[in-house]
């Protein structure tokens, strides 16, 4: 996991040969206007703009979730939004089955650790990363790009 800010962002482009053309898409383009909902900008990179109530933290760990196709990159735009976080070699106790449509596998376990981004920050999360997101008040916004592995 890797939390910063988008001018940093050039210091992570070694990471994947995707995350150059992720960073770009979010510094050029004006994501504060995008409609709720996914497209795809290059092959390998899917957009999410999401925006929504926040829940509370025992809400959000319900979904307490990794994935093993993909890279997150998670940049916030309003909020601040929380993040409970867990190393996915320490989650024992799986809910369901690994769902390869979607690419998502949750966990029954509690969270590690909390985490807080503020605006116009970043974090990513890797398939080791088991996270759940939108802990919040108020309505949160972010723009989450799927970067595949």
């Amino acid at each position: 996991m890797i939390i910063d800010i988008l001018s940093n962002a050039s210091k992570y482009y070694s990471l994947h040969p995707n995350f150059k053309k992720a960073f770009e898409y979010l510094s050029q383009n004006d994501i504060n206007n995008l409609e709720n909902g996914s497209f795809e900008i290059a092959y390998g990179l899917k957009v999410i703009a999401i925006s929504g109530e926040g829940s509370t933290k025992e809400e959000s760990i319900k979904g307490f979730e990794c994935h093993d196709q993909n890279i997150d990159i998670q940049f916030l735009i309003k909020g601040p939004e929380t993040y409970a976080w867990k190393p996915r070699q320490k989650c024992l106790s799986p809910n369901g089955d690994y769902s390869d449509e979607r690419d998502v596998r949750f966990f029954h376990d509690k969270p590690d650790m909390f985490f807080e981004l503020q605006e116009g920050q970043f974090t990513i999360l890797f398939p080791e990363d088991v996270h759940a997101a939108m802990i919040g008040e108020g309505i949160l916004r972010k723009i989450v790009i799927k970067v595949k592995i």
